[in-house]
Formats: structure tokens, C-alpha cells, sequence
């Protein structure tokens, strides 16, 4: 009788070996954490990746809540993470067992028409864009499958700790690529909206570009605190109050540049009433719920605006950044938990409590 090599190690060493603990998308609603079977190579170009360090994104959330209709119930979630290569295919080039990687949010074959130009998130691959974690298997595991590793997998410099690359594929890329598609100057004031975990990676990046005035609104006062008490450079405001303080603290009736990131009911409307005349919107908050764009009332203000996903495809220059001392995102950790306690993790999370900013996930 043929005996597979995989179900002859099976046999051989037993099942703890092929299966490990993965928090997974079961219902609207409801995520658990479950025993499922390791990943294994499927295509040439994969990789598996032994997750070290990982953590929990808001659009996890809007997954349980329903708000991202393409997640496929049974997946594992999540799509922040470092690890550990263990396994490649026979097509992969740029990584090798044994790497430290940042593992992409985004999955992208590097080779359609958008890939080319930059705009990994919207690659027309089968498997392209915003897959780990939503409609296959993600990161808040013990072990990752990342299709296309050679374009999904940076290698973290000698040096870099796990919990300095821990955000560097997703919301630090995010925040990366919302300034570099802002256009900041030295001349700007810039308007960020949300000092969440994604806004202080946006403020980060922003800073980079040593504009004359930052200025971030935030409605929660343990977040107000957290950017004045690390920040102080930072002016910080309301929502209530944020299109006064704009007009105050600005050269021409508004911010130059404002960057939406915080996703709330009447967020994006703050985002264009707060900027001047002629000045660049960009949008990365991802919403519950459908956005008006109410042009009567906007016209004359001649707005540029630019929305979208993020394009991931800055990893390797963060990295270096970070290399240098010039982005560091550890003081977003206030909280860790184990695998095992994964379900505490996003109690605390969801509910904002204890000062929480972004939760490390440990598998060591």
C-alpha cells in the first residue's frame, strides 16, 4: 500500500506535529480559536512562515462585524505579523528558510499591469490584494502559507527586533504610502483625523517629511495624551472643535493636506470642511458604513481627493528606516498576549480599555 511522506511523518511522529492552534472567522460575529492542520506549500511560489509576533487590526473587527462581505467564514484571521521562514517552494528566490521576514498584508504576483505601476492592492492575480487573513488563511496562528513570497516577505535587517517590524506590512505601509501619495512639503500644514494605531503610523511617516504644523484630532482623551505625551512637537484637538483650531493654527483657511484615518460617522465630512482651498483629501479609513460626497456643498473648493487601500509595496525602505532610527512604532505595544489567550486580546481591543493602542500576539 502507497504511503504518502507527508502521512508516513504523520504516522511517524505524531498528529501534534501537523495541526496548531488558529484563531478563526466562524460566523458573523463570532471568531475562535480551533485546532487546525499546518499549512502546507501548495504553489512554487509560497512560503511557510513560523509566526513569532503578531497582532490585531481594526479591519479584523470589521470582519467580525460583517463590514468586509469578501471574508470567507472558516478562514484564520489576521494579517500583522513576523516570523520565521521554515519552508519555500522551488520558485521562491529572495527568502530562505531560516529568514526573519515581515509578512505583506497584501498579496500581489508582481507581474500584472498594476503591479507594475506600483498598485499592489489592486493586483488582478486570483489571490491578489487583501487575501491573508480574509479569504485564505491569515497570520494569528502558529504558522502562515504567503503566496508569491518573493513579492509578500522582506527580510528584517540584522538588528531589527520583532516588535520594531511587527507593523511594517500593514498599517506602517498604510501610513507610509497615505504620505507619500499626500504629497507633503515643508511648507504644509497637515490635518491627520485618528490617533489609533494607523493615524500614529501616518503621523510618523508625516513627520519624515518635516512639514511646518501637524496638527491630529482625536476624540478619545487617552489618545490625545498618548500623542502629546510622545509627540509634543504635535498640536492636538477635537473633532468638536478641530474646524476652529484648523483655522487657527493655518496659513490660508485650512489644512494643506488632510489625511482621514480614523473611519467614524462624520469623519470623512471633517476631512474636507477642515481643508483649504485647492488642498489634497486622502482618505485610507475603511468605514462601516456608505460615505455622501455632498458636492454642492464642497463646491469651489476645488479638492483633490485620493482614497484607497494601501499599496504595500514599501516594505524593504521602512525597514531601513527603522534600521536607522527614524520611524520607531514599539510605543504603539501597551498590551501582550499569548495565542492561547487570543480571545482577551480582542475583548480589550474592541473596547478600547486600559489605554490599549495595538495588542502583540507572542508564539514563542
Amino acid at each position: 500500500m502507497f504511503v504518502s511522506a507527508l502521512a508516513f511523518r504523520y504516522l511517524c511522529t505524531g498528529k501534534e506535529r501537523f495541526v496548531m492552534k488558529a484563531y478563526t472567522y466562524v460566523e458573523h460575529g463570532r471568531f475562535e480559536l480551533r485546532e487546525k492542520p499546518r499549512p502546507q506549500l501548495i504553489d512554487p511560489r509560497d512560503a511557510i512562515v513560523r509566526v513569532t509576533l503578531g497582532s490585531i487590526c481594526t479591519s479584523d473587527l470589521h470582519i467580525k462585524h460583517g463590514s468586509v462581505p469578501r471574508a470567507v467564514p472558516g478562514i484564520t484571521v489576521g494579517h500583522e505579523m513576523v516570523g520565521v521562514v521554515e519552508e519555500v517552494g522551488e520558485g521562491v528566490t529572495t527568502v530562505a528558510p531560516g529568514d526573519r521576514v515581515v509578512v505583506n498584508v497584501e498579496t500581489f504576483c508582481g507581474k500584472c499591469f498594476f503591479c507594475q505601476q506600483g498598485y499592489v492592492n489592486n493586483c488582478t492575480d486570483q489571490q491578489g490584494g487583501w487575501a491573508l487573513g480574509c479569504r485564505i488563511d491569515g497570520g494569528q496562528a502558529e504558522y502562515v502559507r504567503v503566496p508569491y513570497a518573493d513579492c509578500g516577505l522582506t527580510p528584517i535587517p540584522t538588528g531589527v527586533s520583532d516588535e520594531q517590524a511587527l507593523f511594517v506590512g500593514d498599517i506602517l505601509a498604510t501610513g507610509f504610502w497615505a504620505t507619500r501619495i499626500s504629497e507633503v512639503s515643508a511648507d504644509d500644514t497637515v490635518l491627520i483625523i485618528g490617533a489609533g494605531p494607523t493615524g500614529i503610523c501616518t503621523l510618523l511617516c508625516v513627520l519624515l517629511k518635516h512639514p511646518r504644523r501637524v496638527i491630529v484630532c482625536e476624540k478619545s482623551p487617552e489618545r490625545q495624551r498618548f500623542v502629546r505625551e510622545h509627540y509634543p512637537q504635535v498640536l492636538v484637538t477635537g473633532p468638536n472643535e478641530c474646524a476652529p483650531f484648523v483655522q487657527a493654527h493655518s496659513d490660508h483657511g485650512g489644512a494643506d493636506v488632510v489625511v482621514e484615518v480614523a473611519g467614524g460617522d462624520d469623519t470623512f465630512r471633517l476631512a474636507w470642511e477642515c481643508a483649504r482651498p485647492n488642498a489634497i483629501v486622502t482618505v485610507v479609513a475603511l468605514y462601516d458604513k456608505p460615505q455622501v460626497l455632498p458636492l454642492p456643498d464642497m463646491y469651489g473648493k476645488n479638492l483633490t481627493f485620493k482614497t484607497g487601500g494601501v499599496d504595500g509595496c514599501d516594505c524593504a525602505e521602512i525597514l531601513l528606516l527603522i534600521a536607522d532610527g527614524k520611524i520607531d512604532t514599539t510605543p504603539l505595544i501597551t498590551h501582550r498576549f499569548a495565542l492561547s489567550d487570543i480571545d482577551e486580546a480582542y475583548r480589550l481591543f474592541e473596547s478600547r480599555r486600559d489605554g490599549v493602542i495595538k495588542v502583540a500576539i507572542e508564539n514563542r
